[in-house]
């Protein structure tokens, strides 16, 4: 608990061993694309909170890239101190978008996430590179918000998370948060992993975003770069070497 003292007449709040550990570190901000939510962060979150860091980890509205930039921005923004900014999937265009218009982000970690280029969306690298699943299992929604896209349940586990066990894809599945067709088509407009030290961790079994295309945005964007061979989903497969990749990137900030 935080214990107070009153010395010469002020009151002075000294923080727990805990959290005066995390205030010298920098906030690790964890940002979930297309048809997850920021649950599924919960292992690498344990990993990352039991090393002594403080972990954000923003409801992605999944709208339009400008939009959702926006609002993850704001939300950094309210932060104190340096901030590592993390990116599964379209959340990687998501943290593309914003992270050079926020002074506390001071490094990028892609989770085979989408690292564009200005002129760039989520769709166009899908398209640029075979192999990938996502597109034939996507199933489109009227709303009025235009058009959603979501995955067919019976295609989830394929897609995405090849690698997670089958009870958890299935509740994954149907819980998954659908985004606009707007959304991925989206086109970035100045990369931040042009001015930010960059991590990415490549899938080598992603049958979403294919490894070819997530090696090359790893290059592009002189990205240190760690191979895993999981699923699409290996922030749940995978957490340890999720969580090991994102403190490499926190410990590079001074």
């Amino acid at each position: 608990m935080r214990r107070l003292f009153a010395i010469a007449g002020a009151t002075l709040a000294l923080l727990t061993p805990a959290a005066a550990h995390a205030a010298d570190r920098p906030t690790i901000v964890l940002v979930h694309g297309a048809f997850a939510d920021a649950s599924g962060f919960a292992d690498v979150t344990n990993r990352l909170q039991d090393r002594g860091y403080t972990v954000v980890a923003p409801a992605n509205p999944l709208r339009s890239l400008s939009t959702d930039a926006a609002y993850v921005a704001s939300v950094i923004k309210d932060i104190p101190g340096p901030v590592v900014l993390v990116g599964h999937s379209y959340g990687g265009a998501v943290i593309t978008e914003m992270g050079d218009d926020v002074p506390n982000v001071k490094s990028l970690v892609y989770v085979d996430g989408d690292a564009l280029d200005a002129g760039e969306s989520a769709l166009d690298i899908a398209q640029r590179f075979p192999g990938g699943k996502l597109g034939a299992a996507l199933r489109p929604r009227t709303t009025t918000d235009g058009t959603d896209l979501f995955i067919d349940p019976a295609s989830f586990r394929a897609v995405f998370a090849a690698d997670v066990p089958a009870r958890t894809v299935t509740a994954m599945a149907s819980s998954q948060r659908p985004v606009t067709q707007a959304a991925l088509e989206g086109k970035a407009t100045a990369p931040a992993w042009k001015a930010l030290p960059t991590w990415y961790l490549v899938g080598t079994r992603d049958e979403a975003i294919p490894p070819a295309a997530q090696r090359f945005m790893a290059k592009r964007a002189k990205a240190r770069t760690t191979e895993v061979a999981a699923s699409h989903a290996s922030y749940l497969s995978h957490p340890r070497e999720v969580a090991d990749v994102i403190l490499r990137a926190a410990r590079h900030v001074r």
